[in-house]
């Protein structure tokens, strides 16, 4: 008896000089308790993310921001194209470009948990030749010299079984015919990004709509979402592209360079972009050059030229304007300033480049490095959609494939694009504004 009341007496002085401690400690184990339920979720439990991306792709050229996100190249390009170190820490050329020979890190990491070496760096090229001295050197034996090398081989490589080196790992790639339609990516945690393709901006937005996927990325037209209270708009400038019109130079009307400086003159591009473009290359590249012709709006200046042109010209003033159904607007608007200098105007829709086009309006997707060789050269019919000839720029492509030092590229380009740009065989009118749509 005198034990139990002895132990009363115990518990009640305990209370009351700690009471206050004890009070706070069950208002701490509330709060904590309240804080878990509504947060538990986020700590404790993976997070997915279905993304919905428009274009048609393969395995071979996925997105490089995808490929960014699960492993990395032998290098890197910074925001202005520069070449930097990535899985390898130095290379260099012993005959001008046409050897390169790259050395790798030390204790990378494959994500198996594997050192990353020579025989299990993957890159697929044609006509080039391979060799591996050692382990932690690779060298790549090109047909003939070209200087742009490093940057190409900044693009993500993997290891058999779709084994990077980044923080996410590729754990599944549907492919329907040759294109993909679903990527998913998971990390360490469990959270995972599932990646869907669509071929138009349109399925795109109908995919947001069923509940399909619950972003939108890099959408040129936030309609109708942008009055949708219950999605999120976030935009943003993208100078790795420039809306342009591209000229078939070799039609007999647009084979006049008048005219086609004429058609640039007339449209005010301020109306179809804030982001005003000068010429095939990022504002963001070290090898922009920022004094090219700018054909600022000029409706007096397109009128004058204009009526130089020939008489049987003047007769038969007709363009066709093809473009894609996203910017099917910004046509509208392009084509009601050619109607204003007296060029009749016939808009075509197309999903791609039609086979008799004279102009075509597109979103061009600008290299990082600036070697646009393919696009421009004279000999490359498939990928030189103007149908573009000058020896002069056919040159100065060329020699900026031959010349190593960035300096010295870099006045060749510079003459590239202002030579370019006056001989207008596309007019570049405006680095688009991409947006990113989510559910709040």
């Amino acid at each position: 008896m005198l034990t139990l009341r002895y132990s009363f007496r115990l518990i009640k002085a305990f209370l009351i000089r700690f009471k206050g401690l004890l009070l706070a400690g069950v208002i701490l184990g509330i709060v904590f308790f309240v804080l878990l339920r509504v947060f538990g979720s986020y700590l404790f439990t993976s997070h997915t993310e279905r993304i919905g991306i428009t274009g048609r792709f393969r395995t071979d050229n996925l997105p490089n921001f995808i490929l960014q996100m699960a492993s990395d190249g032998l290098t890197k390009l910074n925001e202005n194209g520069i070449v930097e170190p990535s899985l390898a820490n130095s290379w260099e050329t012993s005959d001008k470009g046409k050897t390169w020979t790259f050395h790798l890190k030390e204790d990378v990491l494959w994500q198996d948990g594997k050192k990353v070496t020579s025989e299990t760096i993957h890159y697929d090229f044609a006509d080039v030749g391979i060799e591996l001295p050692d382990k932690k050197t690779i060298i790549f034996k090109l047909q003939s010299e070209y200087s742009p090398f490093p940057a190409v081989v900044s693009r993500p490589t993997f290891k058999k079984g779709l084994l990077g080196t980044g923080e996410w790992e590729v754990k599944k790639i549907t492919v329907a015919g040759s294109y993909v339609q679903e990527l998913i990516l998971t990390k360490k945690g469990g959270d995972k990004k599932v990646f869907r393709f669509y071929p138009t901006e349109e399925r795109a937005k109908l995919a947001y709509k069923l509940g399909q996927v619950d972003t939108l990325s890099n959408i040129f037209n936030p309609s109708p979402f942008d009055s949708w209270k219950t999605a999120q708009i976030s935009e943003e400038s993208n100078k790795g592209q420039v809306a342009s019109i591209f000229f078939n130079v070799q039609d007999p009307l647009l084979s006049d360079k008048s005219l086609r400086q004429a058609l640039t003159y007339a449209i005010d591009k301020k109306t179809l972009g804030d982001e005003r473009a000068y010429g095939p290359v990022s504002p963001d590249s070290w090898a922009y050059n920022p004094q090219v012709k700018s054909y600022a709006y000029d409706v007096g200046r397109a009128k004058e030229l204009i009526e130089e042109l020939p008489e049987e010209q003047l007769e038969n003033l007709e363009i066709k304007l093809a473009t894609t159904p996203v910017l099917l607007s910004e046509a509208e608007k392009i084509a009601n300033f050619w109607e204003e200098i007296g060029v009749k105007t016939v808009l075509q829709v197309s999903s791609a480049i039609p086979n008799d086009y004279q102009a075509f309006l597109a979103v061009f997707d600008i290299p990082k490095d600036p070697d646009q060789y393919s696009i421009w050269h004279s000999t490359q019919p498939a990928t030189n959609i103007s149908n573009y000839q000058s020896p002069r720029i056919d040159k100065l492509l060329e020699d900026g494939r031959l010349e190593l030092t960035t300096e010295e590229r870099r006045k060749i380009y510079l003459d590239f694009q202002r030579f370019l740009v006056e001989d207008s065989p596309a007019a570049f009118l405006y680095h688009p504004i991409s947006y990113t749509v989510s559910r709040k």
